[in-house]
């Protein structure tokens, strides 16, 4: 796509400019630790050290897999849509915690298995569902590029309507599957070590998915080179539809947050796509899911929460957002050393 060709990198004048404006305040040097960094990194992204992250709006992308009937979840692929219609209707985990923190909700159908009748969730279809990875690839390419495209599409609309902070999120049952499997490929490990319980499994439901995952690479034989290929065959419509959301972010020159492994493995594919997209990502917490410190890792990102959080929907990323505002609280509202008597530190070398 021509505007993933376009992405450029941020600003590093404004990062500097913003790095200048934390060491003016009257604090020891670097002392609010990695959100300072964080405020820096909008800088660079808004082109300004005067930050403004007033609109913040999570996206939840919402699409089902085909590998649940490998009985890799302990429940059916119907909760997708009920939960879909939830949080686009405000009554699920999102809406609670977002609504504490002044942050809007958008809910997009991009591949629930069935027709939802719900006015308020986006429809944005592509296909009922990713094919079952243990058989065959999740999408043919072009709906894996429909979904990209509907991810960065979304990004454009919200910076029309004055968004300068997206929190990405996901519904899906059975997508841990397939971002162990993405994981597993881009990290180099072997699915038991990046594979993990999801919503609560069995130990007998673990060995299923592990199983489930191993299968999924051996038949598909996922390109390591090539992320479009990891994605195609591994990934789902949803986990390509938050890919979309990190790149539309770059190009739009709006930050996204990261939230947890589903996130994570689109943000990673998303890095392999364009590296200069993590300029523009923000990390919310480190996934208890066995590969969200990895998928982290392997994306330059360091998450400012450690929490054991592998609730999804966007929750751990929306908890990021009152950091910041605190963060910018302090950036913005802090005495400085030029107001006041107190000797500027020096920084160590």
């Amino acid at each position: 796509m021509e505007r993933i060709k376009k992405i450029t990198h941020t600003d590093k004048s404004a990062y500097i400019a913003s790095k200048q404006r934390w060491d003016n305040i009257a604090k020891p040097l670097g002392s609010f630790g990695l959100l300072e960094g964080m405020i820096q990194k909008i800088a660079a992204v808004q082109g300004t050290a005067d930050v403004d992250i007033s609109r913040k709006t999570a996206v939840i992308m919402c699409g089902d897999h085909g590998v649940t009937v490998e009985g890799v979840t302990q429940c059916g692929s119907e909760v997708t849509a009920e939960c879909a219609i939830a949080i686009a209707e405000g009554r699920s985990n999102i809406n609670a915690v977002a609504s504490q923190f002044g942050i809007d909700v958008i809910a997009v159908d991009v591949g629930i298995a069935k027709d939802v009748e719900c006015s308020l969730l986006v429809d944005r279809k592509i296909a009922y569902g990713t094919a079952n990875i243990t058989r065959m690839p999740a999408m043919t390419n072009g709906q894996m590029m429909s979904a990209v495209k509907t991810g960065m599409d979304i990004v454009g609309e919200l910076s029309q309507n004055g968004t300068n902070l997206v929190i990405s999120g996901e519904m899906g049952i059975g997508n841990t599957t397939s971002a162990s499997a993405v994981a597993s490929v881009l990290l180099g490990l072997p699915p038991e070590q990046v594979t993990g319980r999801g919503a609560g499994l069995s130990s007998e439901g673990l060995g299923r998915k592990i199983n489930a995952v191993r299968s999924a690479i051996a038949v598909n034989s996922p390109n390591i080179d090539d992320c479009y290929d990891v994605l195609r065959k591994l990934g789902g419509l949803e986990m390509a539809a938050m890919t979309g959301l990190f790149l539309g972010g770059a190009f739009y020159h709006i930050p996204v947050v990261i939230d947890g492994v589903i996130s994570a493995a689109a943000a990673a594919i998303a890095y392999g796509i364009q590296p200069i997209c993590s300029e523009y990502m923000l990390a919310s917490h480190c996934s208890n899911e066995p590969a969200g410190k990895g998928l982290l890792e392997y994306c330059r990102q360091k998450p400012v929460i450690s929490a054991e959080l592998r609730l999804g929907e966007g929750t751990g990323g929306a908890l990021l957002a009152p950091l910041l505002d605190g963060a910018a609280a302090l950036y913005n509202n802090a005495h400085k050393f030029n107001e006041t008597s107190i000797e500027r530190y020096v920084e160590l070398k």
